[in-house]
């Protein structure tokens, strides 16, 4: 009888063992969701934030951004710049791929030469960066072709493959996302970083674990992450509430109150580096799809004026934004990089009347129709923005026609310049105007140049501007530079500025997470008590 109570009693302290394991394992566990899924494995073929933040768990770069933005070593411990044209990097020793290959000078050779191919949305900022050399396994050489006074910050931007995983699996070309291209890196992943991919299952459910033979210090405490795309408002928020997901990287401005003051439940805020825009077709002569044939009115400044005066962008704010957002008349992510100068940032007075007058002069008194494309799950409110907007320029006879999607569909078809009109935004973790000057005002060209152009416009003389700004060395002169391609800007208004977004997460109480400003979530920093 002694034997089995004590058995029993065994039992009973073994079952709650594991029970209580149970729940360690699961209060290590991160469920959580925003409204659209990332876009691919691939770390250079979409340059698109939450696609960025996810792959950037997995993969590494030689230099990171800390909790305050500032550039930190990572795969690279030190490194010195020989002259205006050369920089030398020492590499971490020690460091395995998830598959066990080691870390050299090689891989980091590779990356920066499939980063450059044409696929690459990252090509842009992988071209400013020269060509690699390796000067022995753990050091490589960066020789540049012009001054780029930003170098440090583009390295930001070049997550390290493995060379010898790549050409194992055929995955040594950048996925070609715009023709609907489908690769092993699309759906496999293999960096040096503190979480591996365990699986994927597009616009479904994608888990990682984390790496158990991470070379650095993970400050949290998760073992897993499952990420869910949750593409309905009212669904986050009450999974959310409900306990099904523990974080919402975008919850809607219109539930920040209500799950404010719900128990469990907190909200995390900050405004963004990002600006929200809107960009035109300006490259064909007939703006297809419209009731007018035979022009396209939006090669004419006085209609690109129109639609910017037509916009009440205070009541978007206070209405539609519920607040949070910040109007700009400035095409750039960070306020920063446009000096917090006023006059560079105040936008166009909102004036119907003035806006009617635009269009009669530029011989469209009745108007026109035509069609705006608008992701649906990328940006805040971003659909309902689109809504409103064509609500406001109805009070000028324009007849505009909402295209919402999804963001995967939606940047495959501006990606082919199938466009009318659209919604974008842009931002991240630079705050230098070059983070948008070589991508968005040149002329599209080579090697990315002008590649987010979407819109297709031909401005030789903003392109010089920003060429020049691009290689001058010498602070003074290029914010001389910087100064004026927002002057021509304004003046020709090839985007259409609308606002910064503010960032609001929202988690579970037992949730700390660090916001950063480039809404990025860093997995190693998250701890769920």
């Amino acid at each position: 009888m002694k034997t089995t109570l004590n058995t029993r009693r065994l039992q009973r302290l073994a079952c709650a063992a594991l029970l209580a394991s149970a729940a360690a394992a699961s209060a290590q566990t991160l469920r959580w969701a925003s409204s659209g899924d990332p876009l691919t494995l691939d770390p250079y073929s979409q340059n698109e934030t939450l696609t960025n933040v996810v792959n950037a768990q997995v993969y590494e770069f030689l230099v990171a951004r800390d909790k305050k933005l500032n550039l930190v070593p990572l795969l690279a411990t030190e490194w010195k710049q020989n002259g205006p044209l050369k920089w030398t990097f020492k590499l971490r020793p020690g460091v395995k791929f998830h598959d066990g290959r080691p870390f050299t000078a090689e891989d980091v050779v590779f990356s920066l030469e499939r980063a450059q191919q044409p696929s690459s949305q990252i090509a842009m900022y992988a071209n400013a960066l020269g060509k690699a050399r390796a000067v022995d396994k753990l050091t490589v050489e960066f020789n540049l072709a012009q001054v780029n006074p930003i170098f440090l910050q583009h390295l930001n931007t070049l997550y390290i493959m493995s060379k010898g995983w790549a050409e194992a699996n055929k995955a040594t070309k950048t996925q070609d996302f715009a023709n609907k291209e489908e690769s092993y890196a699309a759906f496999n992943a293999n960096g040096t970083g503190p979480f591996q991919l365990v699986s994927r299952a597009p616009d479904s459910k994608t888990v990682f674990k984390r790496n158990p033979n991470y070379w650095g210090q993970i400050e949290g405490n998760l073992q897993e992450v499952v990420y869910t795309p949750i593409k309905s408002d009212a669904t986050r928020t009450a999974a959310l509430v409900s306990g099904e997901v523990d974080f919402v990287l975008d919850p809607s401005p219109r539930d920040i109150d209500k799950l404010a003051a719900t128990p469990g439940v907190k909200i995390v805020n900050g405004p963004e580096n990002r600006v929200i825009f809107l960009g035109l077709d300006q490259g064909r002569n007939e703006l297809q799809g419209s009731n007018i044939k035979g022009k396209n009115p939006f090669k004419d400044v006085r209609v690109r004026r129109a639609l910017y005066q037509a916009i009440d962008i205070e009541t978007i704010k206070t209405k539609l934004m519920n607040g949070q957002s910040a109007p700009t008349g400035a095409v750039v992510p960070s306020p920063l990089g446009s000096f917090n100068d006023p006059a560079i940032e105040a936008r166009l007075p909102y004036d119907v009347a003035a806006a009617k007058k635009l269009l009669a002069e530029a011989g469209y008194p009745a108007g026109f129709e035509f069609t705006l494309d608008c992701p649906n799950n990328r940006y805040v409110n971003d659909e309902r923005i689109c809504i409103t907007l064509a609500s406001q320029w109805a009070k000028i006879g324009l007849k505009t026609r909402v295209n919402a999607q999804p963001k995967a569909i939606f940047f495959n078809k501006v990606e082919k310049l199938d466009t009318n009109a659209y919604l974008f935004g842009w931002g991240g973790s630079i705050t230098d105007p070059e983070s948008i000057f070589t991508s968005h005002y040149r002329n599209r060209g080579e090697k990315g140049v002008g590649e987010y152009n979407r819109g297709n416009f031909k401005d030789d003389e903003l392109d010089a501007i920003v060429a020049a700004s691009s290689k001058e060395a010498d602070p003074v002169k290029r914010e001389a530079l910087i100064r004026q391609a927002f002057k021509r800007q304004a003046e020709q208004i090839h985007y259409i500025p609308l606002h910064r977004q503010f960032i609001p997460w929202a988690a579970r109480s037992n949730v700390s997470v660090v916001h950063r400003p480039d809404n990025w979530l860093e997995w190693r920093w998250i701890t769920v008590k």
